[in-house]
């Protein structure tokens, strides 16, 4: 038994080096380029993306200011004094962190000038990161731009979706400032559209869940409750 064992171990690495052997010059090719592929992705991350990331970041910073101090028209396209706008970034940096958080600033900014259309564009350009409270609050904004574009579907669900992710990204898998906000606005989108037994549904949650969540209290849940049974 063992000499048949030991003779097909013996026929396995010959047909394995007679494979090799015949197809050394394709399998030498083909080992070539996937070193090469790394190798580029490697040059492409050091010598080129690290660059361009450093190169973004710094100039957002400007960019962060004007919006902080709600100048949100120099922060979108720039002071015309060596900083360009968070537009430009997003264009001229794809594909770098620092141009993703371009698109959300973006989005913010169109937001707060009204511009509900591009808002919804650029926030929708924003990619999630796995932060616990960016991330949710964008996927809120963007909520905010469907709802005022009429997009009342869309935005009940972009409520919903971000009050589940601010909770999962919860240390206590409690969110008690961006939940709560996000499924009372849901539900009185449902309230606006005759879906009283739904909103309620949010409503009861959002008391039952959010106990001690300033929001609940600052908004008193229980006439939301009361308003949707009495429709």
């Amino acid at each position: 038994m063992a000499n048949k064992q030991e003779k097909i171990a013996e026929e396995a690495i010959l047909n394995s080096e007679s494979f090799f052997y015949k197809n050394k010059k394709a399998i030498l090719i083909a080992l070539g380029a996937i070193i090469i592929l790394i190798a580029g992705f490697i040059c492409y991350r050091t010598l080129i993306l690290a660059p361009r990331e450093d190169k973004a970041s710094t100039a957002m910073a400007k960019g962060q200011e004007y919006f902080d101090s709600e100048m949100f028209d120099k922060a979108l396209n720039g002071d015309g004094a060596g900083y360009n706008g968070f537009l430009k970034i997003a264009d001229d940096y794809s594909g770098t962190k620092a141009a993703n958080l371009a698109n959300l600033y973006a989005g913010l900014c169109y937001a707060n000038l009204g511009n509900w259309k591009d808002a919804e564009k650029y926030l929708e350009n924003y990619s999630s990161c796995s932060d616990a409270m960016v991330t949710p609050m964008a996927m809120a904004a963007l909520g905010d731009a469907y709802a005022h574009n009429n997009e009342l579907d869309k935005a009940v669900d972009q409520f919903k979706k971000a009050a589940s992710t601010a909770d999962k990204r919860a240390e206590d898998g409690t969110n008690n400032s961006i939940s709560p906000t996000c499924l009372i606005k849901a539900g009185e989108i449902l309230e606006s559209q005759g879906n009283e037994a739904d909103a309620l549904k949010l409503y009861q949650e959002v008391k039952d869940k959010y106990v001690n969540s300033p929001v609940v209290q600052s908004t008193e849940i229980d006439k939301y409750i009361e308003r949707a049974q009495d429709k």
